[in-house]
């Protein structure tokens, strides 16, 4: 019986111990910022090496293992651009539980040749309602930059402009760790920035720098761009050369350099390319339709960070670009202007070209605790050449009933009596703008509480000149001269308008507070514009219609027109086409709103009230012009913000805004200086109000990595200004009036899921779902009855963005899918109604070798469905690229990339509004083969990389290299070859 008591005994013991939790926890930390290391790689490792376990730090550093028994154990941590480190420990009994506290993480004097990535980086995360994007774990190709990156993001949309909109908002600026980047000039960072130097991107609302000392929210904040550069490269000099050259007569040069220290940044970058800047050496990424037209550009910037912590701050940016354009356009248009419809055609040969200079610099000066003051100077320089020819036609019918090319076949189409009126256009433009500006601002708090008041000032000011000659002759088919035959007439004119504008504002805020976590605010701001405007028009209408035949257009060659007129310039001078304007507005703006900062919530409400008055003088068309508007506008605003926990936030925003019409369109006077387009004013003209309403929503569940972020934003008008226009069948004139009119308004919704199907991040879905619905009103004129009605478009649209990726360490594939219907109705003109379809879907394909070569390829069938004939297509789109790193941490790499290898783009468009549907056709590139060659130096740390006068050390001092191979994903053999990395 003893000895059965002792093994009784024995066993609950055993039993105790094993059911006692054991576990080590702690935070990683960056050595230099003191910040918390997301995403790294946590190894659980026995004392003999043998692996265990691992887990991916959280968004703060924080990271728990729970550990199976007792004994001794290793945690290993790495992470992109950091030296591996590892802390041995024990766990026992009497100590089951192991905090090892905040562990330093850094790098000191270390070339990033390639960092090994144990684990599979989350795709995206959020901490309140910022989402934070893991570079690493978006493939993209060999010599990428960062627009191909931003492509790939979860939410996130470019569009051929280079607009970005993210998470249905557009984005107006940024940054780099944090610092701004070439202030409000997003395109540089995008198409410049190589993506082997990011890590991480973060998306969030950035308030404006009044709102930010003051805590006053005025409605100006920004959605902006964070990316944050590699650990370890925030010291140091870097640079990247990426040469490329193709088949017919392609090229893509791209330079960048930079250099760190630790209160300097100095970056500069240059740009030369005729392959319309994509902004993506090839290969992978969701493939879209070719940019219209064919464009050369040249670009030359800089940029430079300065700070002094707690004292002052220096951001500067400047640029230099250079343009050519090219772009061919083949139209077709159906105008909603009558009941029937009516069609017109043009093919239009546009060429450009641009010059500018602009250079921007922000200073914030904190002399102490309590003070701040800002200023903000910009300059600008730009000059615009362009010259256009073209031919265009209006039918009474769908002309492509009659023949497949409209404009090559007038004569027949004017047999069928199908034919309105053609014409022919020829013009040669410049214009010249210098703009500079200043804004000061200066913030003093009134103690601790949350008392401050700040002044700010700010001044524009724009110089500009344009010259513009222009050529135009009409063809009217149904209109008959006195003799029986088609009318015929010609516009022939010369302008040349200098402007000047001014724009002064004077404003003062205050912010007391009532009690605790509660603010009264209170702003006031005086605003005074001035617009001023002196068209001098010469008219030669009445010569020849071939007087002009023989003169070769070209840039600024309106002196070889000019030159063949008969007697001087000034004998030519149409008093009555010229014009002269003269605009004066003077604005009072009084905003009281309410503040409440709470620990789970936060709320802004207030409402601004804006008298203003305009003075307008204008001499036109014989009509002398000297009026005076008083008006009041009323904003209301609300806004709340509540945080269930750091990672899930809900807000909801509503914004109302009061317009007023255009001091032009309230003049009663009609303008037929181009008798195809009259425009008439309207002295009765009411205000506009907008109501905006946005309710937002995103969380974050760490388990399978899940990021979830929804919205709906609904917007609708009263007393929005449409055109009611009037429609000549004779002759294919229109007649223009500004009238108030209701019933615009639209509401869209968006649903984003990224999720790791795994715990650690090797399989993964993402969808993207959105949904819009617009309800556009305008005025369609009834020849029958000479009557306008009010016509109603809507139009819907559903679209959706699925994919499935599997990672590893040399591998990366994923299968995608887009889709998008739009259904549009037409109240009055049935035979527009739309059920459209484009859809599309493939895979893409990342293999990285063991002989530092890597390859990459796409390969998408897009389709359109429900478009006339000729516009049903499929297109299977083939692209792919092979690239070879050499040198030490390979700093070299050599990559040739193929565009459309089955030349199957296609490059059609079609859009479709309340006032019409359009259809073109346009030149682009599309298939092309480019060889690209990249080189990267760099030189990386921290005290051991400078010498004490702050200089870099010689270069046969320090070790050179290399980034690394591809990004996100270095080659095996990155620190002196072997095996690659084993995967927890």
């Amino acid at each position: 019986m003893k000895r059965f008591k002792m093994l009784l005994l024995a066993i609950l013991s055993v039993t105790m111990v094993m059911a006692q939790e054991m576990k080590v926890a702690g935070t990683l930390v960056d050595r230099d910022t003191k910040e918390g290391v997301l995403m790294a790689t946590v190894q659980l490792l026995k004392s003999d090496s043998t692996f265990v376990k691992g887990v991916l730090t959280d968004d703060a550093g924080n990271f728990s293992l729970s550990i199976e028994g007792p004994g001794k154990y290793i945690l290993r941590f790495s992470s992109v651009g950091y030296n591996t480190i590892s802390k041995s420990f024990a766990v026992s009994q009497t100590q089951p539980e192991v905090d090892m506290g905040k562990i330093s993480f850094g790098a000191d004097a270390v070339m990033l040749k390639g960092a090994t990535i144990l684990g599979q980086a989350a795709k995206v995360t959020l901490k309140e309602d910022t989402f934070v994007y893991n570079a690493s774990a978006y493939r993209t190709p060999e010599g990428s930059v960062v627009e191909e990156l931003v492509r790939k993001l979860p939410g996130a949309q470019v569009d051929d402009d280079g607009k970005i909109t993210i998470n249905g908002k557009e984005v107006k600026k940024i940054l780099f760790d944090g610092k701004e980047f070439m202030s409000g000039d997003t395109k540089t960072a995008m198409k410049n920035i190589p993506t082997s130097i990011i890590e991480k991107v973060k998306a969030y609302e950035e308030k404006s720098d009044l709102a930010k000392v003051t805590g006053i929210d005025d409605g100006e904040e920004e959605t902006v761009l964070d990316f944050g550069i590699k650990k370890g490269m925030n010291k140091g000099v870097f640079g990247n050369a990426d040469l490329s050259i193709g088949n017919h007569g392609r090229y893509a040069e791209r330079l960048m350099g930079a250099g760190f220290q630790e209160k300097v940044r100095i970056m500069g970058f240059g740009n030369a390319n005729n392959v319309n800047d994509a902004g993506f050496p090839g290969g992978g990424g969701r493939w879209r339709a070719p940019m219209q037209g064919l464009n050369s550009k040249k670009m030359v910037a800089f940029n430079m960070n300065y700070e002094d912590k707690g004292k002052l701050k220096l951001d500067a940016g400047g640029r230099w670009n250079h343009s050519n354009g090219d772009l061919q356009q083949t139209q077709a248009v159906e105008n909603f202007v009558n009941k029937s419809g009516a069609f017109s055609n043009s093919n239009t040969a546009n060429l450009t070209r641009v010059n500018g200079y602009d250079a921007r610099v922000k200073m914030e000066w904190t002399p102490d605790s309590m003070t701040n003051i800002m200023f903000r100077p910009t300059f600008s320089y730009s000059t615009n050449d362009a010259q256009t020819n073209g031919v265009s036609a209006t039918f009474q019918d769908n002309p492509y009933s009659y023949g497949d090319d409209p404009l090559a076949s007038l004569d027949s189409m004017a047999e069928h009596g199908v034919i309105v009126n053609s014409r022919q256009n020829r013009s040669v433009s410049y214009t010249e703008s210098k703009k500079t500006g200043a804004m000061l601002q200066l913030n003093r708090k009134l103690g601790t509480k949350g008392r401050n008041i700040t002044l700010r000032g700010d001044m524009s000011y724009a110089d500009g000149k344009s010259n513009n000659l222009s050529l135009s002759n009409v063809h009217l088919y149904q209109v008959k001269d006195i003799y029986g035959a088609d009318s015929t007439y010609q516009t022939n004119r010369y302008n040349v308008t200098p402007t000047k504008n001014l724009q002064t504002e004077l404003q003062f805020t205050y912010s007391e507070p009532l009690w605790r976590g509660v603010f009264l605010q209170l702003s006031y701001k005086f605003t005074y514009n001035f617009r001023k405007s002196d068209r001098t028009t010469y008219d030669f209408s009445r010569v020849d219609q071939d007087f002009f035949g023989n003169v070769m257009s070209s840039y600024r060659n309106w002196t070889d027109y000019l030159s063949l007129l008969s007697g001087n310039l000034g004998d030519y001078y149409d008093k009555e086409q010229s014009r002269y304007s003269e605009y004066k507005n003077y604005i009072h703006e009084m905003q009281l709103g309410v503040k409440v900062m709470k620990k789970k919530y936060n709320l802004n409400a207030g409402v601004m009230v804006q008298p203003q008055t305009s003075k307008f003088i204008q001499e036109y068309r014989g009509v002398s012009t000297d009026t005076v508007r008083n008006v009041v506008n009323v904003s209301p605003t609300f806004e709340f913000k509540y945080k269930f926990s750091k990672t899930s936030t809900l807000k909801i925003n509503y914004r109302g805004t009061t317009a007023q019409p255009e001091m032009a369109d309230l003049l009663d006077i009609t303008d037929d200086s181009d008798p195809l387009n009259i425009k008439k004013g309207n002295p009765g003209l009411k205000p506009s109000f907008t109501n905006n309403f946005r309710l937002f929503y995103n969380t974050y569940i760490p388990g399978h990595q899940t990021a979830v972020m929804t919205f709906v934003n609904w917007s609708n008008t009263r007393n929005a200004v449409s055109n009611a226009v009037t429609y000549d069948e004779t002759t294919g004139g229109r007649t223009t009036r500004p009238e108030n009119i209701n019933g615009n308004w639209n509401t869209m919704a968006a649903l984003m899921l990224n999720t790791s199907i795994d715990t650690v991040g090797v399989w993964n879905v993402n969808t993207f779902t959105t949904f819009n619905y617009n309800n556009y009103v305008g005025y369609l004129y009834s020849q029958d009855t000479h009557v306008t009605q009010k016509n109603t478009t809507r139009t819907t649209s559903l679209s959706e963005k699925l994919s499935f990726g599997y990672r590893k360490d040399w591998l990366d594939v994923s299968l995608d899918g887009s889709l998008n219907y739009m259904r549009t109705r037409n109240l009055l003109q049935q035979s527009s109604n739309l059920d459209t379809w484009q859809f599309s879907y493939g895979a893409n394909l990342n293999v990285y070798l063991p002989w530092n070569m890597s390859i990459t390829t796409d390969l998408h069938e897009n389709s359109r469905r429900g478009y006339d004939a000729g516009a049903n297509t499929n297109e299977l789109v083939w692209n792919a690229q092979v690239s070879q790193s050499f040198l030490k941490g390979n700093a070299l790499s050599v990559s040739i990339q193929f565009y459309d290898i089955l030349q199957n783009m296609s490059n059609f468009s079609r859009t479709v509004n309340a006032m019409q549907r359009s259809d073109t056709y346009y030149n682009n590139i599309s298939s092309y083969a480019m060889i690209h060659v990249v080189y990267r130096f760099n030189l990386f740390g921290g005290r051991d990389a400078f010498n004490k006068d702050g200089r870099p050390k010689h270069p046969s001092d320090i070790p050179r290299g290399g980034f690394g191979g591809r990004p996100g994903m270095p080659p095996y053999g990155g620190f002196g070859g072997g095996r690659p990395p084993h995967m927890f």
